[in-house]
């Protein structure tokens, strides 16, 4: 029997030496963070099948660390809106943003989620946009699952990316006023 061959890779950005490395504590708070995302699913329409697939065994969302889906806003750091908001709902989803502990990011997922899609009435809200900060959007009506993963992978390289005092700045709170969110 053969030996296993090992491939040698050049270690990441730091400081390193036989036994010992040291890098940044952001980046590695990055890293479990961007690979530990709890989603929680806020889905009203087709959008929501579409995810119900991409979770499935097929796309599993599961492999890129969202192996959790939380339904409870305080155990969640991921909002994903998927489908039709009505404005009746829009503080609902609101309130759920607030409940979510920071730090938090968004994916509206969806025509609909994003602008109001093929609804421009009076009752449907023209873009989640209008009530939360949006970090990443999804195109599509409805989106096909490889896009959510695409979408779900841009959180992970904004999470990966974020500083820790970000949520701290004067300009993030300033964004959180805007939305009348204190």
């Amino acid at each position: 029997m053969n030996a296993p061959e090992y491939i040698k890779v050049d270690p990441p950005e730091g400081y390193s030496s036989p036994g010992l490395f040291a890098t940044m504590f952001d980046k590695v708070v990055g890293l479990a963070r961007k690979n530990s995302i709890w989603p929680l699913p806020f889905a009203t329409s087709c959008c929501g099948i579409e995810f119900m697939a991409t979770m499935g065994a097929h796309y599993d969302l599961g492999r890129f660390g969202a192996e959790r889906l939380s339904f409870s806003p305080r155990q969640a750091d991921l909002l994903m809106v998927m489908g039709t908001i009505a404005k009746k709902m829009a503080p609902v989803v609101q309130q759920v943003y607030v409940q979510m502990a920071e730090p938090r990011w968004v994916i509206a997922v969806g025509a609909c989620a994003a602008s109001g899609g093929i609804f421009d009435t009076y009752s449907v809200l023209q873009g989640i946009d209008h009530i939360v900060p949006v970090d990443v959007y999804v195109p599509g009506c409805p989106p096909r699952p490889e896009q959510i993963i695409d979408g779900f992978m841009k959180v992970q390289e904004l999470v990966g990316k974020e500083s820790l005092r970000r949520r701290y700045s004067k300009e993030y709170k300033d964004l959180l006023e805007s939305y009348g969110i204190k």
